[in-house]
């Protein structure tokens, strides 16, 4: 197949050209982004419902939404959670599940639901959860002084959020902190008593005077006019000047019982920036955008607004795109110091310039066809599919070596040029494939794990199999070509052998070889020794998923556990930012948040504080000083202070808690009332738990109406709850609406101390004699329940268990229900985690499996697979122990290190077995050697032979990748423990491995090899 290439090099050329035309077409397609577009399988309904109480939501909302949605396909988990005024219920379905088609089918059901739930329930919301959600950056829009806020707030709905929406790549523009104008309309409570009116006549005139006839029209001869009402109010002094008619006729202008203005609706959130009041403007991309020139853009849109808009300051906050920037510079800086030191090492190991030329060529080749395979799988260039393409650096470089230095080893046999790349190429073809075969068998499986990481995965595996092909394509087709075609222009350098330093550190291996094949079983039970010794240095070290990065940022998500208001939770949070004594940057989403996609708690007494500093030892110390003065100054407030998430962090976070106990009383279908529960918590069997949201609670006050007086003073218990509405609740009169503006007209009580409202308002009775509404509602202080939890066999009540080894008492906690007539269940993410690790033990098994298959057949062996096999620790142990000299951890990063290494030691190890194989066969027949002559021979040969192409791979990879070692920022900071494992893996392990691979041979020859028939 080669020759019959070789011998077409202009159809081979231009076949290659066609594939790189098409690769930088496609290039500028693929969609750039921090991470892939995963459909992550859950979906959330929000509740809205104005007033009223968790149990409330629960019996009237929540549980028949639950009940509609059980029968949805694929439906795994469904929990609910309903909080004072709101209520969610989280869908959680199982992977593979079509999330568009799932989204459609809640859709349809809460539709179907509509007509069972309260009237006056606004219509549930139902959200999406994609990884698209996370925004990839926060506009800050702060008023500057003298400027309107609800100005503000009304250029940023209407001109900026559509000014950002029209950016190539813009998804979704989110918005937090607005403020809304209403008009109020305060009853004089003496002057409406004087003329023997009531609220009702007030309200009732505010209603006429903003009447409408909708759809009225009058036929004029030909001509047909629709009618509109000229009665219609726009401002405050329109309402004033409205008509109010008591029940004895008399008539008077609004203004003499009320008064009216525009005011600011109550605010249930705020947003700060520093010290001052602003909104902030999330931003989202289309899973299709780039997200790099989206940046730019997004930019280039503020310096606009600050020329436009100069009453506004803007700010661009917590930029997704520098991580996404990072993994590009420094894949862009490893392409750059490997091709350099590339040419460097192939000089000094060659001596002759077009090896390394042949080399500039093919490797950016490689890389850019690569990404032809993205646009076909439908692969998006991220975080996760570039370190596939880092992954297969590695073995690009090595395959590219090997076939270069086996085809001039050829011509140095005296074949002929052309001959010499036939068969240079040839000899190391199936070894080659048997390598790249190995490393796919090892990575591959890894897309079955279940969950997030294994669609995480898939883009990485692609990106590597893409890679690694290419690769193939490549080092079998290209560059005997090019060298072919470069060579014989020009005098012939064969001449030359060996360059000295390649000679000098031939000579060390020799001198090694012979010493260790003097003590060969001291030598093996050495290196067999060394495996366990290494492998073992993996238990001490720390486990983490990311790298420990160099954060300086951090969040605190706080909640009160107080019935403070909005106002207050705002002013604590100003406290708590103005008592830190340095910082570059900090904001906060203070109670209600008004995102569209916000899928947390939405609650008034909790808020989310984020800080930058400007060193992480400065960080250290201002949170030490946050945490101490919140325990100090609100010791009810629970809280948690730690490093800021990244998109990572975000993605992989979850809701779940690691190992929650619930219980369902199996008498009633309610929670347990917490006088009965506490006394039941103290026999719990394990001490160190906290309450779930089940068992949270918070002070309230219960109203109570008398029904025997309601019924002797003949006052309707409807007039006495609409009185309590108004007085205590939102009380929207109408609204104005004005070309898709509303501004709603409330009514205003007066404001004070409930008990003083209760004893100052009149209710009337069915003749219209007024009474003290205090006189029939009587009320209490309570702790109540904060929250009613539920899934889908009904309400729970839970604890977190914080114990070290929490499963150790599972019997206890089920004995412990028993004994209480409770249902008792077990959750969390401690059996996710459990279950993941079972998958990936069970998949690696595969993976080994695989790679002891393809090495059987590739060898025509059942024992020789076992030296690559048995190889591999040697690498492991040595990246171990570079990781724990330098302090570093087993992270996701490092485990991407070890692929590298291994998937180089691998290929060594195939190609040094494959040349001992063939050795043997030649020396048999050229030099008539047998037994055990024989098998030394082929041994030292093959090291000699493979000894080029090792370190040329081993130093050229470490080169590229110790300036990453010196190098500051976040990306090198994500990259150093790969970097360290590759370097320790290709130091210490390449090193051992070069002696041990023939000492294994050699034993595994002596004691089975002569027994193996096939």
């Amino acid at each position: 197949m080669i020759r019959f290439l070789l011998e077409r090099p202009i159809a081979v050329l231009m076949s290659f050209l066609a594939l790189l035309v098409f690769s930088g077409i496609v290039l500028r397609l693929l969609p750039i982004s921090l991470l892939p577009p995963i459909d992550v399988p859950q979906i959330v309904v929000k509740v809205t419902y104005p007033n009223a109480s968790p149990e409330s939501i629960e019996q009237n909302v929540l549980q028949q939404v639950r009940e509609g949605l059980i029968t949805l396909n694929g439906l795994e988990e469904m929990e609910s959670k309903a909080g004072s005024e709101i209520g969610t219920v989280r869908l959680t379905f199982d992977y593979g599940t079509r999330m568009e088609l799932a989204y459609i089918e809640v859709n349809e059901k809460i539709d179907r639901l509509t007509n069972s739930l309260p009237k006056d329930l606004p219509r549930p919301e139902v959200i999406r959860i994609n990884t698209s959600d996370i925004p990839v950056a926060r506009v800050q829009v702060i008023p500057k002084a003298n400027s309107d806020a609800v100005e503000v707030s009304l250029l940023t709905e209407n001109v900026l959020k559509k000014r950002i929406e029209q950016l190539q790549g813009v998804s979704l523009v989110d918005i937090n902190g607005k403020r809304e104008r209403i008009i109020s309309v305060q009853p004089n409570l003496e002057a409406l008593a004087a003329l023997r009116m009531t609220q009702q006549n007030l309200i009732e005139a505010v209603q006429a005077g903003n009447a409408e006839l909708p759809g009225i029209s009058v036929k004029d001869g030909q001509f047909r006019y629709f009618l509109r009402l000229a009665t219609r109010v726009d401002t405050p002094e329109d309402i004033a000047a409205l008509p109010v008619r008591s029940p004895n006729g008399t008539i008077v202008p609004l203004v003499r019982v009320a008064q009216v203005r525009y005011e600011t609706q109550e605010m249930l959130g705020y947003h700060l920036f520093g010290m001052e009041e602003g909104l902030v403007i999330t931003v989202h991309k289309q899973a299709s955008a780039k997200m790099n020139e989206l940046i730019p853009e997004l930019k280039k849109s503020l310096d606009y607004f600050r020329e436009d808009y100069p009453q506004v300051e803007f700010a661009l906050t917590q930029d997704q795109s520098n991580l996404l920037n990072a993994a590009i510079s420094n894949l862009g800086t490893s392409l750059l110091f490997g091709g350099i030191f590339a040419f460097a090492v192939l000089f000094l190991f060659i001596k002759d310039f077009r090896i390394p030329l042949i080399m500039g060529i093919s490797l950016p080749t490689s890389l850019l066809i690569s990404f032809l395979v993205f646009y076909f799988f439908d692969i998006s260039i991220s975080i996760i599919s570039l370190s596939g393409l880092a992954l297969g650096i590695g073995m690009l470089i090595d395959n590219a070596i090997i076939v270069l230095d086996n085809i001039t080893r050829k011509r140095e046999s005296g074949l002929p040029l052309f001959e010499a790349c036939v068969q240079g190429a040839n000899e190391v073809m199936g070894a080659l494939v048997s390598s790249v075969l190995t490393t796919l068998a090892v990575f591959v499986p890894l897309v079955f794990l279940s969950g997030i990481s294994g669609a995480l995965f898939y883009d990485q595996a692609v990106a590597v199999a893409a890679i690694l092909s290419v690769s193939l394509l490549v080092a079998f087709v290209l560059l005997p070509l090019l060298y072919w075609l470069i060579f014989r222009v020009g005098k012939s350098d064969s001449s030359k052998g060996e360059p000295v330093l390649f000679q000098r550190v031939l000579g060390v291996y020799e001198r090694g070889f012979e010493w260790i094949f003097l003590r060969k079983k001291v030598a093996l039970i050495g290196f067999l020794i060394l495996i366990p010794v290494g492998m073992g240095l993996g238990w001490v070290l720390k486990t983490t998923g990311l790298p420990e990065l160099e954060k300086t940022d951090a969040t605190l998500e706080i909640d009160w556990n107080e019935p403070i208001s909005a106002a207050q939770n705002r002013d604590r949070m100003l406290q708590l930012i103005s008592g830190l004594e340095t910082f570059a940057q900090a904001e906060a989403d203070v109670g209600v948040r008004q995102f569209l996609l916000f899928d947390g708690d939405n609650s008034i007494q909790k808020s989310l504080l984020y800080l930058l500093f400007s060193s992480e030892t400065e960080k250290d110390q201002q949170l030490e000083i946050l945490r101490t003065r919140i325990g100090k100054e609100y010791p009810l407030a629970t809280f948690v202070l730690g490093d800021a998430p990244n998109a990572f962090d975000q993605l992989f976070s979850s809701s779940m808690p690691y190992y929650e106990v619930r219980w369902k009383d199996l008498t009633q279908k309610k929670p347990i009332p917490a006088s009965q529960m506490k006394p039941w918590l103290e026999d719990f069997p394990e001490k160190n738990w906290v309450p779930g949201p089940g068992l949270q609670e918070e002070s309230s006050v219960i109203f109570s109406l008398l029904a025997d007086k309601l019924a002797l003073y003949q006052i309707p218990v409807e007039n006495v709850q609409d009185q309590l509405s108004k007085l205590f609740g939102v009380f929207t009169i109408t609204d104005i609406r004005r070309f898709g503006e509303v501004t709603p007209i409330r009514l205003r009580e007066n404001q004070g101390r409930f008990e003083d409202l209760l004893r100052n308002t009149r209710v009337y009775a069915s003749d219209s004699t007024s009474y003290l509404l205090g006189e029939f509602v009587d009320y209490r202080y309570a702790d109540q329940y904060k929250y009613v939890t539920a899934d889908r066999g009904g309400i729970y009540q839970s604890l977190e268990i914080r114990a070290e080894n929490p499963d150790k008492n599972r019997k206890a906690y089920l004995d412990w229900g028993i004994s209480k007539n409770l249902g008792v269940d077990v959750k969390g993410q401690y059996f996710k985690d459990l279950e993941n690790v079972r998958q990936l033990i069970a998949i690696l098994g595969i993976s080994v499996l695989l790679l002891y298959f393809i090495l059987a057949a590739q060898f025509e062996s059942f024992v020789q697979p076992l030296i690559v096999v048995f190889t591999l620790p040697l690498g492991i142990g040595g990246a171990f122990l570079i990781l724990l000299l330098t302090g570093s951890t087993l992270n996701v990063m490092s485990a991407i290190g070890l692929v590298v290494m291994l998937g180089i030691m691998v290929n060594d190890a195939i190609l040094k077995i494959d040349t001992i194989n063939r050795l043997k066969v030649q020396f048999s027949l050229e030099k008539g050697l047998s037994g055990f002559p024989l098998l030394e021979a082929a041994l030292h040969e093959a090291g000699k032979i493979r000894l080029k192409p090792i370190l040329m791979t081993s130093i050229t990879t470490i080169l590229a990748l110790i300036p990453i070692i010196f190098s500051s920022g976040l990306g090198a900071d994500l990259q150093r423990p790969l970097v360290y494992a590759v370097i320790g893996g290709l130091t210490i392990g390449t090193l051992t491995a070069l002696y041990f691979v023939p000492l294994m041979y050699w034993f595994l020859e002596v004691t089975v090899g002569k027994k193996e028939k096939l």
